[in-house]
């Protein structure tokens, strides 16, 4: 028998058929939510425990504990329980990931979180990788248990973004401290979940868990970059709906972005060149965003450093300044604390 031949007829039936299992997977799935809602015991899912690539740019995480994490996909709208290795150890409804979990966490030598935990959001367009290396170093120098979330940041809107958040904060089982540290655009979902928690509470404040927040270059008042992008088709399709957030909706956007309540310091990229590093931006910049549009009036502290918006989470400066604020409140010393009032800097006031 010619098997070259038996291969190449066989593959494309192999991928078509798990085409097919995949896509009625989220079928089942959705079905299986219905009953769920419905007061009906969903049946066991069977599960191939597959590597994953820990999601990227269409899994949001909704709990997360350790290395351990339950993901919504926002196309399917089904729930996966991936393991520290990225294994998918159960999928199906909500419901049925959460059981999962819980019958693995009381079998399993899983630890507690700590009392105190750090949250760690990336940017537009890249994924919790992007922050490992800071992740590590606040996990290696401080006593936090470091939690790196994922979200689909180019595929569904800060709202949507902020609503996940706040279902992994409601499962931090344990935790008396929350911090976040946050890279351009993880900012503003966390924003956008203190202007929802303002919102719901009424005058009562925000969780009183939340401690201390570092903004890595974020995009606090729009990005002019973006802008100039926005009917682009290149740009458009790349950056999806997280994209048009900073471009044709961001004057909707910034009505939903809170100042937040909690001590909050800011960390600028620019190279103290008032004509800034990218000819298409205006002032001193990172390449991406301007410092002025980094700057938030009420924060307790402000510093520029000399690094690119892609990379300032890799600092060595950047890090051991974003663990001071989490521990003491300024980047530097107290005594060259720089806090923004209610006016921003002025474009030749910003040097750190």
């Amino acid at each position: 028998m010619d098997m070259s031949r038996y291969s190449a007829s066989v593959w494309p039936l192999l991928l078509l058929l798990l085409g097919v299992w995949g896509w009625s997977g989220g079928k089942l799935v959705a079905g299986e939510r219905e009953g769920a809602a419905a007061g009906a015991e969903p049946a066991t899912n069977w599960n191939l425990l597959a590597r994953t690539l820990g999601g990227k740019q269409f899994w949001t995480d909704e709990l997360v504990h350790g290395s351990w994490r339950i993901q919504r996909n926002v196309l399917s709208d089904h729930y996966r329980l991936l393991d520290p290795n990225n294994t998918r150890r159960a999928w199906g409804s909500w419901e049925h990931c959460h059981r999962e979990w819980q019958a693995l966490r009381a079998g399993a030598d899983i630890p507690p979180l700590k009392p105190r935990v750090v949250l760690v959001l990336h940017g537009l367009g890249r994924t919790r990788s992007s922050m490992a290396q800071l992740a590590e170093y606040l996990a290696q120098h401080g006593d936090y248990d470091v939690l790196s979330v994922s979200y689909a940041s180019t595929r569904i809107p800060l709202s949507e973004d902020a609503r996940s958040l706040a279902r992994v904060i409601s499962h931090l089982e344990g935790v008396t401290e929350i911090n976040f540290v946050a890279h351009s655009m993880g900012n503003l979902v966390i924003r956008h979940l203190l202007h929802d928690q303002l919102a719901a509470a009424h005058g009562r404040g925000i969780d009183p868990r939340i401690h201390r927040f570092v903004m890595l270059a974020p995009p606090n008042n729009g990005a002019a970059l973006a802008r100039r992008f926005r009917y682009d088709p290149l740009f458009c399709a790349v950056y999806g709906t997280g994209g048009q957030q900073f471009t044709r909706q961001w004057e909707q956007v910034q009505e939903r972005l809170a100042i937040p309540p909690c001590p909050f310091g800011i960390i600028a990229g620019g190279d103290n060149d008032p004509e800034g590093g990218n000819p298409l931006l205006d002032g001193n910049d990172d390449m991406v965003v301007t410092v002025a549009e980094t700057q938030l009036p009420g924060a307790a502290d402000f510093v520029i450093v000399p690094v690119l918006h892609t990379f300032i989470m890799d600092d060595a400066q950047v890090q051991e300044y974003t663990l001071r604020f989490l521990q003491h409140g300024y980047f530097i010393a107290p005594e060259v604390r720089r806090p923004l009032a209610n006016e921003p800097l002025k474009p030749d006031d910003d040097t750190p």
